[in-house]
């Protein structure tokens, strides 16, 4: 491998690293246009093996963005990035898989005295700060290279366990 395959491939888990980040990111922030922004145009998102839906991004966007409200502060952590580039002969192909485990926290909305939370400030003050609901589990992600830079053609997710509200 040449150095200036190697930067290549530097650069390209750099992208791809940023790509994932950007995935959790707009899932916290509620940033539903940036998260459809993310996939291919072909993309799709597989969540039943959390409890949710299949489909194209942009449709599963419309739903994380319903069912999100219920959940007004959340965190993914998405940690232990197994980044596989393809392999040309030595040189990276157009197409990627990442396997990452994830921890995600989440805070039920609660009503206060003036409605309902918005957000991370509310949550704060009404004591909202412990999460009510955690799930862990690993995403598969399947990316390929456009123009732009790397796209996420699927995700789906494969959660390992969760701790929901109950007595």
């Amino acid at each position: 491998m040449t150095q200036r395959v190697a930067l290549a491939t530097v650069l390209d888990r750099l992208a791809i690293d940023a790509l994932i980040t950007g995935y959790a990111v707009a899932v916290d922030d509620g940033a539903w246009s940036d998260y459809a922004a993310l996939f291919a145009p072909d993309g799709r998102v597989d969540y039943r093996g959390a409890g949710g839906v299949e489909g194209p991004a942009v449709e599963v966007a419309r739903w994380l963005e319903e069912t999100m409200r219920l959940f007004p502060v959340r965190q993914h952590l998405i940690v232990n990035r197994r980044i596989d580039l393809e392999d040309l002969g030595g040189y990276t192909g157009d197409r990627a898989e990442v396997r990452a485990d994830y921890l995600n926290p989440m805070c039920l909305a609660r009503q206060t005295a003036s409605g309902p939370d918005a957000g991370e400030a509310g949550a704060a003050r009404s004591g909202a700060a412990t999460p009510d609901f955690v799930t862990g589990g690993r995403y598969t992600f399947t990316l390929h290279r456009a123009e732009a830079g790397w796209l996420i053609r699927t995700v789906t997710v494969h959660e390992k366990w969760r701790r929901a509200p109950g007595p």
